[in-house]
């Protein structure tokens, strides 16, 4: 089996302490009913959700984790949440999420992805905290060339957007507070090993964010409407959002020193997408939704005059691969059939409790039918 394993992960986070930022986002309240199903005593930090409906909601992932409710670019609220938590792990996942967002308001945007980034690792200094710390970032921090050679994590960082160029300084961020406060060659005298991580494009149950394809996709289906789709063509490393959480798991655990006795060695940015196989346009996600659906249309919109998106992107997880064993598992049509069998149990009217479950069982199936 390739990892991330059950037994290890459990290893790693079982009567452990986690702390999760953006836990009533999708992603982050993915991670928080992953950790709390390894064993992990586990606290949220973030807004409230900023959709309705919203995973944090819909599944109850309060009851996984002890929730507070909070900004991040708060820094004596978060400095004082963490000294109360006192974690072995801190995955920081709160962020503004969305390209098109970040013109509406770009220093909101750089404020919270950037400044939330600083204020996370200036509140584990100040606490003296000893902890495993995990940043994530995005795939957009890279300087997109619009090329069909994927991304290395030694690749030029920039951004065309204000989203992604909040991304990009984020991981300068990183690079700078591990450099000045928390150098891997000294990390037994601080106990803070700090990594990255840039992931692909995500698809899941319970993200209703707008302006994404698969969250378009479900609104238009449950209506009985046409999926609309804006830029068919363009081309994004896609993958169920249990593969980069699966990657930043087994990160924090080598971080932590399980399955390694050179912690140190990890501190460093990593990717976490599909394979190169894997890459497909967006009108193959669609295609793949509607089967996974059991039927429906779709209909281009182009949107003339709307802001700058890359049209192609990819990334290279060689290094993953190569150094965490880290390797995908779902390919698309897996991972859209996941997807759509959780949207399909929330329209049909399931409770938190019963969509909380359909998530442990898609990560236990994730990771091989393991408890």
């Amino acid at each position: 089996m390739t990892t991330p394993g059950a037994p290890e992960l459990r290893a790693a986070y079982g009567g452990r302490r986690a702390f999760v930022t953006g836990h009533t986002g999708f992603k982050g309240g993915w991670l928080a009913l992953w950790l709390r199903d390894l064993g992990a005593d586990v606290t949220g930090y973030g807004l409230a959700p900023d959709t309705t409906p919203s995973l944090f909601e819909a599944a109850g992932v309060s009851e996984a984790c002890r929730h507070v409710e909070a900004d991040v670019r708060d820094l004596p609220r978060l400095q004082s949440a963490l000294r109360q938590a006192a974690p072995d792990y801190v995955f920081h996942l709160a962020g503004q999420p969305l390209v098109r967002r970040s013109y509406a308001d770009p220093v909101g945007t750089l404020a919270t992805n950037v400044l939330g980034v600083a204020h996370v690792l200036e509140a584990v200094r100040r606490e003296g905290l000893r902890c495993a710390v995990v940043v994530v970032t995005s795939d957009k921090c890279y300087e997109n060339r619009e090329t069909l050679e994927p991304y290395a994590e030694t690749e030029r960082l920039g951004g065309h957007d204000p989203y992604s160029m909040s991304k990009a300084a984020a991981e300068l961020v990183v690079a700078g507070w591990r450099r000045s406060f928390f150098p891997p060659e000294v990390l037994p005298r601080h106990g803070v090993p700090v990594a990255s991580t840039r992931a692909g494009n995500v698809l899941g149950g319970g993200d209703w964010a707008p302006d994404r394809i698969v969250p378009d996709a479900m609104r238009a289906l449950s209506a009985g409407r046409p999926v609309p789709v804006r830029n068919p063509d363009a081309v994004r490393p896609w993958q169920h959002v249990l593969e980069p959480l699966g990657g930043y798991l087994l990160l924090g655990a080598r971080l932590a020193g399980v399955g390694t006795d050179r912690p140190g060695d990890f501190c460093e940015a990593w990717n976490f997408g599909p394979l190169a196989e894997e890459v497909h346009p967006v009108l193959r996600v669609v295609e793949e939704v509607l089967k996974a659906w059991g039927g429906g249309t779709w209909e281009e919109r182009p949107e003339p005059g709307a802001p700058h998106e890359a049209r192609r992107l990819r990334l290279s997880v060689e290094k993953a691969r190569a150094r965490l064993g880290w390797r995908p598992r779902w390919g698309l049509p897996e991972t859209c059939r996941r997807t759509v069998e959780w949207y399909q149990a929330h329209h049909r009217g399931a409770p938190p409790a019963d969509l909380r479950a359909l998530c442990v069982r898609q990560i236990r199936d994730y990771l091989g039918g393991s408890p």
